[in-house]
């Protein structure tokens, strides 16, 4: 599967909720052609960690993260988590 950029101009609405029942954010991107993108909390967290520290950082340009089974891990946090690569 190939890389895809959606540009900024792609996307109609952005929607932040906690949908009823739920405890987690749910991000909802819709865009110009009907697709329609849901990211889970975690996943949005997971970004804008990776863009904070980008950004705030005088030389980093990049960083990776993986999705990796955690057996021990804070609670409250799931086991499958996006942590950065070693």
């Amino acid at each position: 599967m190939g890389e895809r950029v959606i540009n900024t101009n792609e996307v109609v609405e952005i929607r932040a909720e906690i949908p009823e029942g739920h405890k987690h954010l749910r991000t909802r991107l819709v865009l110009s052609d009907g697709e329609e993108l849901v990211l889970q909390e975690a996943t949005v967290a997971a970004m804008v960690r990776a863009y904070i520290d980008i950004k705030t950082h005088p030389q980093k340009t990049e960083v990776e993260l993986k999705g990796r089974r955690l057996f021990e891990q804070k609670e409250g946090f799931a086991e499958w988590q996006l942590v950065e690569g070693e």
